[in-house]
């Protein structure tokens, strides 16, 4: 059986939608994950408009691509800016793996679980390596609802698709 917990380095690509109270939009998502960074690249149609998002310690860097480079010292909040609606990056990276974050309550539902006001609902799994790992999920609250759809996902060296 897979431990989630242990996998300390693990990479996906999909789709992503994310809709707020005034905005909503799509893109491509690549996200890399590893113990001390998270690397999510967002892209249009073809990897038009790409932005890199990368998280390392406390600090964030969104990269729009040429010199539009900005950093902050606070992450969630800097992102909310950016993105215009609130998303919890830092929990978002157990979350998508299917666990809660482990320094935080949670509680669990039919299809996934409560925590920090948003719920998680994991819609479909599919096989990996000697696991399963999310497909299809939903992760909202009263103001934002994201939902992602994982096509290939890295578990150390297993790929699938």
């Amino acid at each position: 059986m897979l431990r989630l917990y242990e996998v300390g380095h693990w990479s996906f690509e999909g789709r992503l939608a994310l809709t707020g109270q005034n905005d909503s939009w799509s893109a491509n998502i690549s996200w890399e994950h590893s113990p001390e960074t998270e690397k999510i690249k967002l892209s249009g149609p073809m990897g038009q408009g790409a932005v890199v998002i990368s998280l390392t310690g406390n600090v964030v860097t969104i990269d729009r691509g040429g010199d539009d480079v900005r950093s902050s010292a606070q992450p969630e909040e800097f992102i909310n800016q950016q993105l215009g609606m609130f998303v919890p990056v830092r929990s978002l990276r157990y979350w998508v793996v299917g666990l809660p974050e482990p320094s935080l309550a949670y509680n669990d539902t039919d299809a996934g679980f409560n925590q920090a006001g948003w719920l998680n609902e994991y819609k479909q799994m599919q096989i990996v390596g000697d696991g399963a790992m999310p497909h299809k999920i939903t992760v909202m609250n009263n103001k934002v609802k994201l939902k992602l759809i994982i096509d290939h996902w890295v578990l150390n060296d297993t790929k699938t698709n």
